[in-house]
């Protein structure tokens, strides 16, 4: 007997049916059952043809005292992170949410270790005030808008400065009905010449924050800082493959490493450092 017709025969058009002894094998009914893997697999090709024809220059990075240096921490809230906080909460373990949590506690105790500045944002909203086109997430007064359990230790770190925001751009939300903007009072007060950014999402607010501040620094907003990097394994986004999204009209396709890589490059474009690693001498 033959064997059924694997991915690549269907997906170029194969839509006989195949008599085999009396087997009858039906392309639709094989796209039904293995339709997830065949789009898993294509998705991991297309950010492999991605990374070929946009690579996004990246190289190890090590920190010294040299070089005035802070960590800034994006959205490490539970309402993001930790399974089934909330809506934009991972449904179930996510190996590279995980990781970015791991890594980012990492640089986090490192950089408190040595008394180096450490600037967290957390995402928190107001239930009347909507952040269109999402839906309600790291509502005030709830545990989505704490730090992961394994940051919440900063709330008492003396080196941290910790910053609520009720918007995407951290750099926006640091802006205060005077005018005053405490991330640039942090970047000033502390005269950080460069900065290193972890946090997620990479292609929502990690870029949005990144953006901004770039142009901030090119503006001479922002003395003395110069260098904005940004950890490619401290930073992750949400997934949410195109068969899970057809299953509400709400629901966007969002493949993550597709994202990721692409918010990397826009990051990298704009002029920011791409760091593949994080070392301390």
């Amino acid at each position: 007997m033959r064997e059924p017709p694997g991915p690549l025969d269907l997906v170029a058009g194969c839509g006989r049916n195949d008599f085999t002894r009396g087997v009858i094998w039906r392309p639709l009914l094989y796209l039904q059952q293995h339709g997830p893997i065949i789009r898993a697999t294509m998705v991991s090709q297309t950010v492999e043809l991605l990374r070929e024809e946009i690579p996004v220059k990246q190289q190890s990075l090590t920190l010294s005292g040299d070089i005035k240096t802070g960590l800034v921490l994006v959205d490490l809230v539970n309402g993001f992170c930790t399974v089934g906080a909330g809506n934009f909460a991972p449904k179930e373990p996510d190996e590279r949410i995980s990781m970015m949590v791991e890594e980012s506690v990492r640089l986090s105790k490192a950089f408190s270790d040595k008394k180096w500045p450490i600037f967290a944002f957390l995402d928190t909203h107001h239930p009347d005030k909507p952040e269109p086109p999402y839906p309600p997430h790291c509502l005030i007064g709830t545990d989505e808008g704490k730090l992961v359990p394994d940051l919440l230790w900063l709330e008492n770190e003396p080196n941290a400065t910790l910053r609520r925001k009720e918007c995407i751009d951290g750099f926006l939300g640091s802006i205060d009905k005077d005018g005053s903007n405490v991330f640039v009072d942090w970047v000033k007060n502390n005269q950080i010449k460069q900065i290193l950014v972890a946090g997620i999402c990479t292609d929502i607010c990690v870029l949005d924050f990144v953006c901004s501040v770039l142009s901030a620094r090119n503006r001479d907003f922002l003395p003395p800082l110069e260098n904005v990097i940004v950890s490619s394994l401290a930073c992750a986004t949400y997934d949410v493959p195109l068969h899970v999204a057809k299953t509400n009209k709400d629901f966007v396709s969002h493949p993550q490493e597709l994202m990721h890589h692409v918010a990397l490059y826009i990051a990298c474009a704009r002029g920011a450092q791409i760091a593949s690693e994080v070392l301390f001498e």
